[in-house]
């Protein structure tokens, strides 16, 4: 039974996204929630609808307690972004004064408050952080706009002394509330302007080199393994499926793109499709083919979605994955689960999932459960490649 998220007598019911998922102890709401909402609550004196942009709300516990103000949500997360709207429906809100943006759009330009969720990725922070002050620090230098006020958030024990150093670098003038119920905030003064020289743009986006090829892999801030190839990835790629002409391969979560990319070098006449539910991972998957296989890109589709949802039935030859096992600070498997199961239906008879994943977590269970077939490709210490056929 779903509890309701009660705070400031106002009752809502919040779901994680995606539903369904087996672990529902999960809740869609922390400490942190409630000590922002409480804070514009207490800070707000005169009741009068603000103009608020809100960072990483990931189910949306801030933004349907604030659909009395004016409200824009950034995120980089397509499943944060549906989790928002069905909890905006299910509670049947107003949400008129909503608007949801993604990573990759520009910031509004007059506002009130900055409500800032402190991510996990320490990179997200800090192109984020960059962002605000170059919005709404250095373009408003030259304008009549006020600087908004600047509130962040998250548990006590993640809050370091070195993210309060890149708050001051980055923002200005900052301080940190008492801790409640575990969660702090952090309070920056939006005082400093930044020059190009003084932020390091490897923080922006990260660019290496393919190991045995030529390829430069461009990775935007909120991207899985972004400083190097990872190690489940770089055995995968020595065991990646051959194509024949005309087939399409879906690369499932694709992160920079990389299993994709490999396969479109490596196959002629194929067609590679993109797909992860972060703005940044789909976009720098579509750079990386852009800028190492330019000619190849109209064999390329790249879509943010969740999972292959939206994919038709019987459309895809083979579908290649790396699955995540954890869903912003919870380790979970439902991710693993949906793409398996999704996979399955969007494989055309005959075809093939070939995952690589820890040898610990044991997808080859899940995999004979839903396709009744699973085959070890290879192996090592840590990895294992699975292969799947659809009968």
């Amino acid at each position: 039974m779903l509890s309701p998220f009660i705070i400031n007598d106002k009752n809502l019911f919040l779901d994680r996204f995606p539903l369904g998922q087996v672990n529902r102890s999960l809740q869609a709401w922390d400490a942190t929630d409630e000590y922002l909402i409480n804070h514009v609550q207490e800070n707000n004196e005169q009741s009068s609808p603000l103009h608020i942009v809100v960072f990483n709300d990931s189910f949306g516990a801030l933004s349907c307690n604030l659909t009395q103000h004016q409200v824009t949500i950034a995120t980089d997360s397509y499943l944060s972004e549906q989790g928002i709207r069905h909890n905006i429906e299910q509670n049947n809100l107003e949400a008129d004064q909503i608007k949801i943006i993604s990573s990759l759009d520009p910031l509004p330009s007059d506002i009130d408050l900055i409500l800032y969720r402190i991510p996990k990725s320490k990179s997200l922070m800090i192109e984020q952080l960059y962002r605000i002050n170059q919005q709404y620090i250095e373009a408003s230098a030259d304008t009549q706009l006020n600087k908004p006020s600047f509130v962040a958030g998250a548990k006590a024990k993640e809050i370091h002394s070195s993210t309060l150093k890149e708050f001051e670098k980055l923002l200005g003038t900052t301080k940190t509330s008492l801790a409640v119920k575990k969660s702090r905030l952090v309070f920056s003064a939006l005082d400093r302007k930044i020059t190009n020289q003084s932020i390091n743009k490897n923080n922006l986006c990260a660019t290496w080199i393919l190991e045995k090829t030529n390829f430069s892999i461009a990775n935007l801030a909120n991207v899985f393994a972004r400083e190097k190839l990872d190690i489940g990835a770089r055995l995968m790629l020595k065991h990646l499926p051959k194509l024949k002409s005309e087939q399409h391969a879906i690369d499932l979560g694709c992160g920079n793109g990389v299993l994709g990319l490999t396969l479109l070098a490596n196959n002629e006449d194929v067609q590679v499709s993109f797909r992860d539910e972060s703005y940044m991972a789909v976009e720098s998957a579509r750079l990386n083919v852009t800028q190492n296989l330019p000619t190849k890109i109209d064999a390329a589709n790249f879509i943010v979605g969740d999972c292959l949802t939206e994919a038709a039935p019987n459309s895809a030859d083979v579908i290649v994955c790396n699955p995540p096992f954890h869903q912003q600070h919870a380790t979970t498997d439902h991710i693993a689960w949906q793409m398996f199961n999704e996979s399955f239906k969007v494989l055309k008879k005959g075809g093939e999932l070939r995952i690589v994943g820890n040898r610990q977590l044991g997808y080859h269970v899940k995999l004979k459960r839903i396709f009744g077939n699973s085959t070890v490709i290879a192996s090592d210490d840590k990895f294992v490649i699975l292969s799947a056929i659809k009968k």
